[in-house]
């Protein structure tokens, strides 16, 4: 007995020490659940993240523990504590972490619905042939799955919700995918919190892009130039439409003065020039009737949206 006190006191203190340099050495953390992952398949887990990333599960007592004996050298760390809960793990990496989160969500595997498991997503039975015996069609009926008999086979009618997710899953249900060959959930680590240098965010971030960063930094943009013209603030969003602006009123004022501007002058000799005639009809070479000549398309130029802030001067 005191050999095997002595071997876990020596266990628990290499744990220890190996949470404190990776929390040291890692400024970025992914949290994860692990709740219906095997062995065999964490082993898979860690296999694909070798090289990218460390993965480290441990009891929640004793990483509490080791986080709140190291908060004195790195007090960001307090910011882990609340997410310590549950069948956990750290994922410690350096590099990005979006790349790592999609390696999480690759990693996951199908597994059939047990009874009196929590359906993680909802579970849809598609229409079509089950290949079912007629035999079983009193089954479906008991699950209100609209049913007729084809070919000596159960053909169901429509699309069934069969699971709502979050819903307790009973035997019937279970039973019925069994029989289809359904195995509609899949299992693997759950991202639930992100610890980048001493921020936490949702895990709901990490699925930005960056087309979609420029469209909110865009329409915040023209958001700004929007008040800054409706207020008549000048900003530097709104500045180039308010020059803009301000020049058309200088067209305007020049063509109905005939006040000659040099910006506009190719614009006044168009207005004075009036419109252009259409050219004189040719005659045939035969003598006929002239040719008819296509009547001038008047093209009219979109006027500018000045209610449109800017999406096209920052893009």
């Amino acid at each position: 007995m005191p050999g095997g006190d002595q071997d876990g006191l020596e266990k628990k203190q290499s744990y220890f020490t190996k949470l404190v340099q990776l929390l040291d050495e890692y400024p970025k953390i992914i949290i994860v659940g692990a709740d219906n992952v095997g062995s065999h398949h964490m082993q898979q887990i860690r296999k694909a993240l070798r090289g990218k990333a460390v993965l480290l599960m441990g009891k929640n007592t004793m990483i509490r523990k080791a986080i709140r004996g190291h908060i004195q050298n790195s007090p960001a760390l307090e910011a882990l504590l609340p997410f310590v809960r549950g069948n956990m793990g750290f994922v410690f990496t350096k590099g990005d972490l979006s790349a790592i989160k999609k390696i999480i969500d690759e990693n996951k595997v199908e597994a059939p619905a047990k009874a009196g498991g929590i359906a993680p997503c909802d579970v849809i039975v598609p229409a079509g042939n089950t290949g079912l015996e007629p035999t079983k069609t009193s089954f479906l009926q008991a699950l209100n799955i609209p049913s007729k008999n084809a070919k000596g086979t159960i053909e169901i009618i429509s699309d069934v919700h069969l699971i709502k997710e979050g819903a307790k899953v009973g035997s019937s249900e279970a039973t019925l995918l069994q029989m289809l060959a359904i195995k509609p959930f899949k299992y693997g680590l759950g991202i639930f919190q992100i610890y980048d240098n001493g921020a936490t965010y949702g895990p709901e971030v990490l699925s930005i892009s960056d087309e979609d960063i420029i469209k909110k930094f865009n329409r915040g943009v023209s958001n700004i130039a929007s008040i800054g013209l409706q207020v008549g603030y000048p900003t530097i969003a709104s500045l180039p439409h308010s020059i803009v602006r301000g020049f058309k009123n200088v067209v305007s004022v020049s063509l109905a003065t005939d006040f000659k501007i040099k910006q506009v002058e190719k614009l006044q000799a168009a207005a004075a020039s009036g419109p252009a005639k259409p050219a004189a009809p040719v005659a045939d070479k035969k003598g006929g009737a002239p040719a008819p000549v296509a009547a001038p398309v008047k093209v009219e130029e979109p006027e500018e949206d000045d209610a449109d802030m800017g999406l096209s001067l920052f893009d």
